[in-house]
């Protein structure tokens, strides 16, 4: 799926400094293309039909304590074996046990503890993806939590406790504790080896490690997922994942649907194979970045099933009233284009309040929602718009086959309904890209052909070479441009989509935004300002298979 690039210059400049046109060469791929990149993996397991299984909202975490201004949970990471398909078990990777992992739950000025103790075979590094954290907290992709009774880490080599690798090819069928048909684990290294990248500015902990979220700047629907570097696609394909909400008691005031009318609403795609097992191919070790998947999955992978919170096609019964849906593409490489069929009488069933950072200035009504890899949607869909025993589909237009299925409505009685929808929602971003003193051109490619490596300026992540050294306080504006579709996600800061090529902001890309969607061949400016805290992030294409051969970068805050 992809090309083979020639080198160009990159403008990195102050002031005014004119931005060099990213013109990235796109073999097969039209400008613009809206395309989902990826290898499909299909099934061998006997799937359920359609809308046979109910939905389920994922458990919501309790404190384990709460003082004045802090509540703390405490998460383990463990092997559980779940029915996701009926009659089969499936061995998982879960945040407490579940899939996805419970509902974490902030309120604006309040500080959150999450305590993770890891119990699986394998580090891990959690991200809350869209958090407003210090660089500690962030979880960088080196800064490993190591399973509980690992000893001290020595870097140099790029590999701890021990050594040697396992290649593979193919499909493997994930199995209990990460263990390959034929020997090893899914990350392509002998049992018990853990491999991490040289970082000797890693920050490693074994066992258990407390990440600490401040006081965020406004509600929002987030998500928390594994980040360790070369494995992220790995570890979220096995289950690690969830939603982390940030609650504000001023946006309670404004009606909006909430209770067992606001619903998470986690989309992915997986495969399993005849045993229920998942299956995801892997090729090589995962600390080998351009190397660590099957040629045919480079592009990203696949899965044949939409699962939605866990549930494969879910049927939910809803009232006739309004439901706030909380969208958030959860998947590896698939993007949703999302739309309800049959529509409401007079269409824009779909009113957007939400973006990934928090509501929008005001609604707006939709007929389809775009979700590239780690974006999010709210969504309220008034139900009393349909006569009662309608059944109204989830569905995605961008699938094929039975991945243009996702979920259905099963509309009861109109009900009293106190919700409302207000014209005015909340203050967006007004970034002023006149008042910007830097502008920073990155172009996220393939190099090298279809054995090659996932880029940023033509070059693979290396933890300890900064992309960029941005200035706490200063607006800048970044210019992404891109070769075939890659979903870019920054670290620490939501940002404001300036523009598309030549025209303005897209439809999907209103509100605060912390991961945007480039379509094959597009150039996109974003205005972000970093604040508060200084230290190393990174920026990268949130395609799982893409960040993990390579297509991320460190940046430096100070």
């Amino acid at each position: 799926m992809g090309a083979t690039f020639t080198r160009r210059a990159f403008a990195v400049g102050t002031g005014t400094a004119a931005v060099t046109t990213l013109g990235l060469a796109l073999g097969a791929h039209a400008r613009g293309q809206d395309t989902v990149p990826g290898g499909l993996v299909a099934s061998r397991a006997p799937l359920p039909a359609a809308y046979t299984l109910p939905f389920v909202v994922p458990p919501v975490a309790v404190p384990v304590s709460t003082t004045g201004d802090t509540d703390v949970y405490e998460v383990h990471e463990l092997e559980r074996t779940l029915p996701v398909l009926p009659g089969l078990a499936t061995p998982l990777w879960t945040y407490a046990g579940s899939f996805p992992g419970p509902t974490i739950v902030s309120t604006v000025g309040r500080r959150t503890v999450v305590r993770h103790t890891n119990e699986l075979p394998v580090p891990v590094v959690v991200h809350l993806h869209g958090g407003h954290v210090p660089a500690g907290d962030d979880g960088f992709p080196t800064d490993a939590l190591l399973p509980v009774g690992s000893g001290p880490v020595t870097y140099g080599a790029g590999v701890t406790a021990g050594g040697g690798t396992a290649p593979g090819s193919g499909a493997a069928h994930l199995g209990p504790s990460g263990q390959r048909a034929g020997g090893g684990n899914d990350a392509g290294l002998p049992a018990g080896a853990l491999g991490v990248l040289a970082d000797p500015a890693a920050r490693v902990a074994s066992g258990t490690r407390d990440y600490v979220m401040p006081p965020q700047p406004r509600a929002a629907t987030l998500w928390y997922h594994d980040h360790w570097m070369g494995a992220t696609g790995r570890a979220m394909w096995r289950g690690l994942m969830g939603v982390h909400l940030v609650l504000d008691p001023a946006e309670d005031a404004l009606g909006l649907p909430t209770g067992e009318r606001d619903l998470p609403v986690l989309l992915c795609d997986r495969a399993f194979g005849a045993d229920g097992t998942l299956t995801y191919p892997v090729a090589g070790p995962m600390t080998a970045p351009g190397h660590a998947m099957a040629t045919p999955f480079m592009d990203g992978v696949l899965g044949d099933v939409v699962l939605v919170n866990g549930v494969p096609w879910p049927r939910h019964e809803v009232a006739g009233a309004r439901h706030r849906l909380r969208l958030l593409n959860g998947s590896n490489a698939r993007g949703w284009s999302l739309a309800l069929d049959p529509p409401p009488p007079g269409g824009g069933g779909l009113v957007q309040v939400g973006s990934d950072g928090g509501l929008l200035p005001r609604p707006l009504p939709r007929d389809t929602i775009r979700l590239a890899p780690g974006e999010r949607c709210d969504v309220v869909v008034d139900f009393a718009r349909y006569r009662p025993g309608t059944r109204v589909q989830l569905v995605n237009r961008a699938g094929q086959g039975r991945t243009r299925q996702v979920m259905q409505f099963v509309v009861g009685a109109r009900v009293a309904d106190p919700s409302r929808v207000p014209s005015t929602l909340a203050s967006g971003p007004a970034h002023d890209p006149r008042s910007a003193v830097v502008h920073r051109s990155l172009a996220f490619e393939r190099w090298g052909g279809a054995g090659g490596t996932w880029t940023i300026n033509g070059e693979a992540f290396a933890p300890d070479r900064p992309l960029a050294r941005p200035v706490l306080g200063q607006l800048e504006v970044w210019h992404l441009a891109s070769d075939v579709s890659h979903p870019v996600h920054l670290h620490l800061e939501q940002f404001e989509v300036l523009s598309r090529g030549r025209a303005g902001p897209g439809p999907d890309d209103h509100g605060w935004k912390d991961t945007v969607s480039l379509r094959a061949g597009e150039e996109v400016a974003i205005a972000v300002r970093f604040t508060d805290y200084a230290g190393r992030f990174v920026v990268h294409c949130h395609n799982a298979e893409h960040e993990d051969m390579g297509m991320m970068a460190t940046f430096v805050t100070g």
